[in-house]
């Protein structure tokens, strides 16, 4: 006798896909996007119709293309990325340096357009009949939850920032305990503690790594070609967005303490390389400041900064150990899992829920964040440097522990069954 589907399952073959809105509100390089495109590309089509709602065209939208992540992409210019952004392009770094008549003009623009942007998009979600919504990044957890709020569509918040500013944290309470905001999903323990007003709510899913795009062997190193190291150097690298929260300051004073530590021949093997630039909508160029830092502290010739980078694998595949120097409540850096699927050791400080990915001494070296224990850094740095061995039983630990709680297609599966248990509770 064949026992009875679940209410998804049951639903997925007596009736059309599921409709799912994904609002990301970002259109750039960085890990929400390609969380969500992660996600995306391993939903089911035939059980899930996938639309997403992005700001505007760039890195985001290249992707799920590419992928065919999606049935259907909509462009809205009027979801906001930067309040005093101009009205026909997104913001660059000159524009922070603006009038402030200007920068006030622009604002009360931008609220007007994202007022009326709201209303047109109601009426598309009402008018397209979507089961659910699902809500990636703080403004888009804003946007859907007033949407939920007036549509009385169920709708998912995806979480990875750790806190939202003072200003609108009544409202972000309020709408995250409204009843059509029917899960909370955190990237981690660290981003969870801002819902103590409804934590029934709450769930912790870990993001995850499509592994057959961090294949090492499927791919030809190219780190140590291009900048010339010899094959028995060693090589500390990070990568990501160089902004003061990711702590490359820290990674460049802990390049000085490990320098200062080993011997004329033992220097001349040791290399820190950086992958990543600073994003043009930051006010600050701090890819510039690391610069001068190095610089300063005479580790110019060691600490390599090779700019953005749009595939890091065969860059990272020749790191022997990877640096994620982060000194701000991290929630989920992607960094982390992209290094470790590659087979390398992580040294980090244990901030966010970087603690949830790595087991200190069996993956990697996790040192205390608050304040960041550079000295220590520098004490892994060495640790690993004088031990090859080391390196590689770390590193194949790593990978172990990505393939089994990290892994997409795994996730993905996890995750779709939740959410079309979820939208069954618009027509229950």
């Amino acid at each position: 006798m064949t026992a009875p589907l679940p209410a998804a399952e049951k639903h997925a073959v007596t009736s059309r896909p599921i409709r799912i809105l994904f609002i990301n509100d970002t259109a750039r390089n960085g890990g929400p996007g390609h969380t969500l495109v992660c996600l995306l590309k391993f939903l089911d089509p035939t059980r899930i119709h996938r639309t997403v709602l992005l700001p505007r065209e760039d890195v985001v939208s290249q992707e799920v293309r590419r992928h065919n992540a999606a049935e259907r992409l909509i462009i809205e210019p009027a979801l906001i990325e930067n309040l005093f952004q101009p009205w026909s392009r997104s913001m660059v770094r000159r524009d922070f340096a603006a009038p402030a008549p200007l920068r006030l003009l622009r604002a009360a623009a931008n609220i007007a357009r994202a007022a009326s942007g709201l209303a047109r998009l109601t009426r598309r979600v009402r008018l397209e009949r979507y089961d659910l919504i699902f809500c990636n990044g703080t403004a888009a957890t804003l946007v859907g939850g007033v949407l939920a709020a007036v549509t009385r569509i169920p709708t998912v918040w995806h979480v990875f920032y750790p806190s939202v500013p003072p200003v609108i944290r009544p409202l972000h309470r309020r709408l995250a305990a409204g009843s059509f905001v029917r899960s909370i999903l955190c990237v981690s323990r660290a981003v969870s503690g801002q819902f103590t007003s409804c934590p029934q709510k709450v769930q912790i899913c870990h993001d995850a790594l499509d592994l057959q795009a961090f294949d090492a062997t499927a791919r030809t190193p190219c780190l140590r070609r291009e900048l010339g190291l010899a094959d028995n150097s060693v090589i500390f690298g990070a990568h990501g967005r160089i902004v003061r929260r990711k702590g490359f300051i820290e990674l460049i004073r802990a390049a000085r303490l490990v320098l200062d530590r080993l011997d004329t021949e033992q220097r001349g093997r040791c290399h820190f390389v950086v992958l990543g630039d600073t994003p043009e909508d930051m006010p600050e160029d701090h890819l510039v400041q690391c610069r001068t830092l190095a610089r300063e502290l005479g580790v110019e010739d060691a600490v390599h900064f090779l700019g953005f980078r749009a595939d890091v694998v065969p860059y990272v595949a020749e790191f022997d150990v990877a640096i994620v120097p982060s000194v701000y409540p991290d929630p989920l850096p992607r960094a982390v899992m992209e290094a470790m699927a590659l087979s390398k050791p992580v040294i980090a400080f244990d901030v966010g829920g970087i603690g949830e990915m790595v087991n200190n001494h069996e993956e990697g070296r996790l040192l205390s964040g608050s304040p960041p224990d550079i000295s220590g850094m520098a004490e892994a740095c060495l640790d690993y440097f004088h031990a090859p061995e080391l390196r590689l039983r770390h590193g194949h630990a790593a990978r172990s522990r990505v393939t089994r709680d990290f892994e997409a297609r795994s996730h993905a599966r996890l995750l779709q069954a939740q959410l079309l248990d979820l939208a069954q509770t618009r027509h229950p």
